[in-house]
């Protein structure tokens, strides 16, 4: 499987990213060997994801969630 997820990070902000295997990537993002974005905003927190059979799948979902406002973004974390 793929999937399209969304962390909490120490901030309140939110990263948007796609990965084959979850547990792996929310331990590299609290780490520090995740995203660039996340390393100085641990710890972060799994707050959303969603499964794609492809990665092209997940990659365009990433794409279209990083597009959206952060309010667009609550409302599919809240309804998740």
């Amino acid at each position: 499987m793929n999937y399209t997820y969304i962390v909490k990070c120490r901030d309140n902000t939110y990263y948007t990213g796609w990965t084959k295997d979850l547990d792996r990537r929310m331990k590299a993002h609290n780490s520090g060997t995740g995203a660039k974005y996340t390393r100085s905003r641990r710890p972060v927190r799994l707050v959303y994801y969603e499964a794609y059979r492809t990665k092209e799948e997940a990659m365009r979902r990433e794409r279209e969630i990083k597009r959206m406002s952060r309010k667009e973004k609550e409302k599919l974390i809240a309804d998740g």
